[in-house]
């Protein structure tokens, strides 16, 4: 089989795998069943000649070969939808931007940014989708998206090792903050000594076990998790109603809603926390390179504001 006879299908199944990362959630994503998604792979990587992923038990992780097969795969598949929509009377992908952003992004930043931008480049279509740092770095490589908004921890390091270098822009950088019910003794201050937060029980995002999103870093104990919740705004309420901490970016601080005090917490490393926009090498297409901008104007007024 010669690779010019590789079929749609199996261009798309293969840009799933790599952007998932596993043959199961590929599967999941396109509807297929996993034995589908193998006979698919199987077959690309016959024509191809080399194998394109290595197999691990966590996952899978691209060749060489992989990547170059990705990079054309992309370029194919990306044609065929801007024809499709030329077909049907819709926009060309000219007009529109793919944004993938960490849940906490979602619940300010990205709003007020695409409202932003609707009132100053009505034409531009922003299509966004949430995600963790690892899927949505993928989904950067694989083409599926345009840019993505990453939080980014000390000591600040790439977010994956693949080559070549995804092109990181710090939007804004500031301190991490604890979340306490507004009727708690802690909130009467203006900020929260880090030795006050011992033997607190917490609500925290489903996460690795070693770093639980939602616990204050570096306490000597092991948290108390109490409540587990992806959505901020559900961990805002909980800790409205006294069910415990947790722990937020400055740039959420607006939106607290009533009966939460979110404070500064002195003593201790300082926790800072970055806002990082992250894009493929290369240059931006007018609707991207615009839609970047709005991120940063709408990032800096969050981080004004607070």
């Amino acid at each position: 089989m010669d690779f010019t006879d590789v079929s749609v299908t199996a261009l798309r199944v293969f840009r799933a795998v790599a952007e998932q990362g596993t043959f199961t959630a590929a599967a999941a994503s396109l509807g297929y069943t996993q034995s589908a998604v193998s006979r698919q792979i199987a077959s690309i990587e016959q024509a191809a000649g080399v194998l394109l992923l290595e197999r691990h038990r966590s996952g899978v992780r691209l060749t060489a070969a992989g990547h170059l097969v990705l990079r054309r795969a992309t370029v194919v598949l990306e044609e065929l939808a801007a024809t499709a929509r030329e077909l049907s009377g819709l926009p060309t992908q000219g007009g529109v931007v793919r944004l993938g952003w960490f849940p906490s992004a979602g619940a300010l930043l990205v709003p007020r940014a695409i409202a932003a931008l609707r009132d100053t480049h009505p034409a531009i279509t922003v299509h966004t989708r949430e995600g963790g740092t690892p899927a949505l770095v993928r989904a950067l490589r694989a083409g599926s998206l345009d840019l993505a908004l990453l939080g980014s921890a000390p000591p600040f390091r790439p977010p994956d090792t693949e080559s070549p270098a995804l092109e990181l822009r710090t939007l804004t950088e500031s301190s991490l903050r604890v979340a306490v019910p507004a009727g708690h003794p802690l909130a009467r201050g203006d900020f929260i000594d880090v030795a006050e937060l011992a033997g607190r029980q917490w609500i925290a995002g489903p996460a690795a076990a070693d770093r639980p999103m939602g616990v204050w870093p570096g306490l000597e104990e092991r948290p108390e998790i109490v409540h587990t919740a992806r959505d901020w705004l559900a961990k805002l309420n909980l800790v409205a109603a006294g069910c415990g901490f947790t722990t937020v970016p400055g740039l959420l601080a607006a939106a607290a809603p009533p009966g939460v005090r979110i404070l500064p917490v002195h003593g201790g490393p300082l926790e800072h926390r970055r806002l990082v926009l992250a894009r493929l090498p290369g240059p931006l297409t007018e609707p991207a390179a615009r839609t970047a901008e709005a991120l940063l104007a709408a990032a800096m007024a969050l981080y004004t504001a607070n």
